[in-house]
């Protein structure tokens, strides 16, 4: 018999399946009218300890990013599942567990539609960002559950049109589990985040996502459309720019996602051809669907606008910024801006990796650039500290940060070559 080859003998061994996550209290009837919502409410009003909460919307059906389902679970109360589109407003709910800590999984994602139906929480756990400050390299829900608890979740439904009514019993069951297990997996990670000495940081966390201002909208939202880098010149630029405040004007109306009316290969493909009449545009690959067939007159009509604009009135080829320049054009521009900025980022991914955090958790990128460009007068550690104090670091960010950054931005420039 020959002689095995040792690499080859060596094998891993085999994953080991994990049980799947189930309902332990089985599937609860959707809360949809106001006898079973005053029954919930005095529930978890009854209840004992945190609560955990989360929302399902219809992103990528709908215009809008309402709830089209809120899930609860808490010791004492069990379950529900509650449908906010027969009340609109859940404030009654919301009050009776106000004084209560929240345990949301990406809470950024669903405040806002849990605040239009009128639940604002005074206290918040976020598992995701408090997986974040522990190093886990995945921070879905699943991987968490997962990671920490020993559970495989469902993920079949996770892109489902919620505002689909009624809503399919596996639906329900994939929304139940998402707060089946939040309270066991929060009070693990707290005891984790206290092991490493990071609860502290959790904290100011979870106090700065409640306190944060509302997102302002971006300037010039068409910019963002997907394939923007095929369109070279402004009046095609201008053509982009129409069809997509037509799409959105009709979005927001019918309440659609932009998408599913016209896709943004459409909007672009129109921007590159610049049709000279509706018969061509019509013809354009991208514009053969029914959705773009049904607009097919406003499509034109912001086309043939877009071509007969002044030169005056046609878009800057580039976006506006609210603050520095894109990096990439910061050699050119300021050179010691760009020594100053590679030196800032590699101080504060040195920290971040020593202390196992994303870097963008660590400090802000927009901070690290804006600190980087326009740096105090006195870059000394008070005016640092400052600095990042007033673009919303948070107090242990700064405390890690401050003095490896008053360094970076008193980096010399390399010397030019005459």
């Amino acid at each position: 018999m020959s002689q095995a080859d040792p690499q080859q003998s060596v094998q891993e061994e085999p994953a080991v399946e994990l049980p799947l996550l189930e309902l332990r209290d089985g599937l609860s009837d959707v809360v949809d009218t106001d006898s079973a919502l005053t029954e919930v409410i005095e529930a978890f009003r009854a209840g004992t300890g945190s609560v955990a909460v989360d929302a399902e919307r219809a992103s990528g059906y709908r215009y809008s990013h309402r709830a089209y389902l809120v899930q609860l679970r808490r010791v004492g109360s069990g379950s529900a599942l509650v449908d906010p589109i027969p009340f609109g407003d859940l404030s009654a709910l919301g009050d009776a567990i106000v004084d209560a800590e929240w345990i949301i999984h990406a809470a950024n994602q669903d405040l806002a539609c849990l605040a239009e139906v009128g639940m604002i929480p005074r206290k918040v756990f976020d598992t995701e960002l408090a997986g974040r400050l522990l190093g886990y390299p995945k921070v879905g829900l699943a991987s968490l559950v997962s990671e920490v608890l020993g559970y495989r979740m469902r993920k079949e439904h996770s892109a489902a049109d919620w505002s689909t009514r009624p809503l399919p019993a596996p639906w329900l069951v994939y929304a139940a589990l998402d707060v089946e297990m939040l309270i066991e997996l929060r009070d693990a990670i707290e005891a984790e985040l206290r092991r490493e000495g990071k609860w502290e940081w959790a904290e100011q966390e979870f106090a700065a996502i409640l306190s944060a201002p509302p997102r302002e909208p971006k300037p010039d939202p068409w910019r963002r459309t997907s394939g923007m880098h095929r369109v070279r010149n402004r009046r095609s630029l201008a053509v982009v720019r129409a069809l997509w405040e037509a799409r959105d004007q009709i979005a927001s109306s019918a309440d659609i996602s932009p998408g599913r009316i016209l896709p943004d290969a459409a909007i672009v493909e129109a921007a590159a051809a610049m049709p000279a009449d509706r018969d061509t545009l019509q013809k354009l690959t991208a514009f053969k669907g029914r959705g773009a067939h049904r607009h097919m007159r406003t499509w034109w009509e912001a086309v043939d606008h877009a071509r007969h604009l002044p030169d005056t009135e046609l878009p800057k080829q580039g976006p506006r910024y609210d603050g520095p320049p894109p990096a990439r054009a910061w050699a050119d521009r300021d050179p010691d801006a760009a020594a100053r900025l590679s030196a800032a980022r590699a101080a504060v991914s040195e920290i971040a990796e020593a202390h196992r955090l994303p870097t963008e958790n660590l400090l802000s990128p927009d901070t690290i650039r804006r600190l980087a460009w326009t740096p105090p007068s006195d870059a000394d550690l008070a005016a640092v500290s400052t600095f990042l104090r007033d673009h919303h670091a948070r107090e242990w960010q700064i405390a890690l940060t401050a003095e490896a950054l008053t360094t970076a931005i008193a980096t010399e420039p390399a010397p030019t070559l005459d």
